[in-house]
């Protein structure tokens, strides 16, 4: 867990919190661009320390990570709520390769729900517990993202590929989140195979190319966003 904490505290430094000051700078200055950065950064607070309030030891932090959690989960549905709907899809370009982005996110969710399903399924049937556990007393992380993450991958990859408006907000926040949770991923990977922790191919292999392909997908999702009718928060 200490190498995976470090890993993390590293992306959030160095890649989180410029990257919420950056988007809170365009958001003031009325950019479309600013606020959907903005809610997909807010994102990725709130399920980083969602699970530093649920899965870390106690210790003397734990207050700090409650309160940083709540302001970014409050932050965020304030975030999310402040788009009108109604004007979202004048935002965005017709050339927005919209089956393409939906068809990646469902098949993010896809491996990422057979990956933990994976780990789990059989211990269920066995009788015996999961090798994941390890000290632990349940599968925090396995939860959000089995309750949350796959099923909003799945949820928006069918909105954005019907091209409905509110699918395009969702991939935003989906795609920004993305960025910054698999590289923050990517880097506890690196973080634990340097301390000698042992690490399963498939996740060293898949969360990499995931990283890379959210990425080109936030390129070409900024490409296609138009400032046109933009209002501020």
């Amino acid at each position: 867990m200490a190498a995976q904490a470090r890993a993390q505290d590293g992306v959030t430094l160095f890649l989180g919190i410029p990257l919420l000051i950056l988007s809170l700078i365009m958001t003031l200055q009325g950019l479309i661009k600013g606020r959907l950065m903005l809610t997909g950064t807010l994102g990725f607070f709130l399920y980083t320390y969602a699970s530093y309030s649920f899965l870390a030891m106690y210790n003397s932090m734990f207050l700090v990570y409650v309160t940083l959690f709540s302001a970014s989960l409050f932050a965020f549905i304030l975030s999310i709520t402040s788009f009108d709907k109604s004007t979202l899809h004048s935002y965005f370009n017709d050339k927005l390769p919209a089956k393409s982005i939906g068809a990646f996110l469902w098949f993010i969710g896809f491996v990422i729900a057979m990956m933990w399903l994976g780990k789990i399924v059989n211990p269920l049937i066995e009788g015996s517990t999961p090798d994941i556990l390890q000290h632990y007393t349940t599968l925090t992380i396995q939860a959000l993202d089995l309750a949350i993450i796959v099923p909003l991958a799945v949820i928006t990859g069918y909105m954005v590929i019907r091209r409905q408006s509110f699918g395009y907000l969702l991939a935003s926040v989906v795609i920004i989140k993305g960025v910054t949770l698999l590289t923050s991923i990517s880097a506890m990977l690196g973080a634990m195979i340097y301390a000698g922790v042992d690490v399963s191919p498939a996740e060293v292999i898949i969360f990499p190319v995931f990283n890379a392909g959210i990425i080109v997908c936030f390129i070409i999702l900024l490409k296609n966003v138009r400032e046109t009718g933009t209002t501020t928060i």
